[in-house]
């Protein structure tokens, strides 16, 4: 049985996320407040289906998925891209594939000790 992943989570530390970000296209202004902002992510999962809705005093994020099955992603608030996206298991981790207008984009979670840990690509 994979890894749960249920619960509330908040950042700790974010390496290169302006890099990140700046490879996204996202303004100068927004990339710096994100820079500082400390969100929370709370978790809920059955099964293989979860519900992440990330929170942060800039802007708020929810999506919800099943493992394995593709669905329409809308990152406004974020970067402002429309996808298609597909979040499988990887031993224990959950990777995501995203395809649309920007090429080789997605991320991968796992949990280490009592940390949550998330990798963009």
């Amino acid at each position: 049985m994979p890894v749960d992943f249920s619960g509330t989570w908040n950042l700790v530390s974010s390496d290169n996320f302006e890099g990140y970000m700046l490879a996204l296209g996202i303004d100068f202004a927004t990339r710096k407040i994100a820079k500082m902002l400390k969100p929370q992510k709370v978790i809920e999962q059955e099964g293989d289906s979860f519900s992440i809705q990330t929170t942060s005093t800039f802007r708020s994020y929810f999506v919800q998925f099943k493992i394995g099955d593709e669905f329409e992603e809308d990152n406004k608030g974020l970067d402002h891209r429309k996808c298609k996206s597909v979040v499988t298991w990887d031993n224990d981790k959950l990777v995501c594939v995203q395809t649309g207008d920007k090429k080789n984009r997605g991320w991968t979670h796992w949990i280490e000790g009592d940390q949550l840990y998330l990798v963009f690509s």
